[in-house]
């Protein structure tokens, strides 16, 4: 049996597992291995690698997770307007539940510091961790969606596009740990850790379809919100704090527009 025809046999909790083990674990793993060997990152390449995963990011939640929503919501839904409304809702929704764990999840960024209730009281590699699960979570969850719809398409470009920014950004966080004085390998192995969240996420991202695959539309625009304010909240500011914004906006492009050529390719 082919590997293509063992993905079409697999059950969708298989796949949300394996696209969130590839595009999350694997990758993230695999970008900080380089943090081993490599010198210390300047602040212009390390946000510029940030920025980078930004503009991937960003493209993946509009052209494999949000603009797939709408159109398979408006035979649900009877009309664009009412799809529309639908998508929306679901992407505010998801964006709210961001916004709720970032305020109450104590946690600390790498340039915007700590953030949460009590960070205080936590070490703060722990604090570091946690800032990076919540960033993470909503990109496990949107590939186990992806991976989970029966969608080929949805759920190899959400896959490539997430994995593909997990590269640098594996490499940005373990240099960045590394930076702060943790030893090398215990910064890769964070990184790691932090890549293994995404398996929860996927194993969420199926479970809700697992409950209704007549969800898939909204919790694809679901996943998009929860995505659109990591991007808006976290990432995109923490590369324009130490003034290399003009390099963190060219790479945000080149992020975006490489995924957008990747996306329209496969499809």
């Amino acid at each position: 049996m082919t590997l293509p025809d063992l993905l079409h046999s697999a059950s969708p909790l298989t796949l949300a597992l394996l696209a969130s083990l590839v595009g999350g674990t694997i990758a993230t793993t695999v970008g900080a291995l380089p943090a081993l060997v490599v010198g210390r990152l300047s602040p212009r390449a390390s946000n510029a690698m940030l920025a980078f995963a930004a503009g991937v990011m960003l493209a993946a939640t509009v052209f494999s997770l949000l603009l797939p929503g709408f159109a398979l919501a408006q035979p649900m839904f009877g009309g664009r307007k009412a799809a529309a409304l639908a998508v929306v809702a679901a992407l505010i929704a998801g964006g709210l539940m961001m916004a709720a764990i970032h305020r109450f999840v104590p946690h600390e960024h790498f340039q915007k510091g700590p953030e949460g209730p009590g960070p205080e009281r936590i070490a703060r590699v722990w604090l570091f961790v946690f800032a990076i699960t919540v960033h993470n979570f909503p990109e496990g969850l949107s590939m186990g969606v992806g991976a989970a719809s029966g969608d080929a398409a949805i759920g190899l470009g959400v896959t490539l596009g997430i994995g593909l920014q997990n590269l640098p950004e594996g490499l940005a966080v373990a240099m960045s740990l590394a930076g702060l004085g943790y030893s090398r390998g215990r910064a890769v192995g964070v990184a790691a850790l932090t890549g293994a969240v995404e398996l929860v996420g996927g194993l969420a991202g199926a479970g809700l379809l697992a409950i209704s695959q007549a969800m898939l539309p909204l919790a694809l625009a679901f996943a998009a919100g929860t995505m659109l304010f990591v991007i808006s909240d976290e990432v995109i500011p923490e590369t324009h704090r130490a003034g290399f914004g003009d390099s963190a906006t060219a790479a945000l492009f080149v992020g975006f527009a490489l995924t957008f050529f990747l996306d329209v390719a496969i499809g």
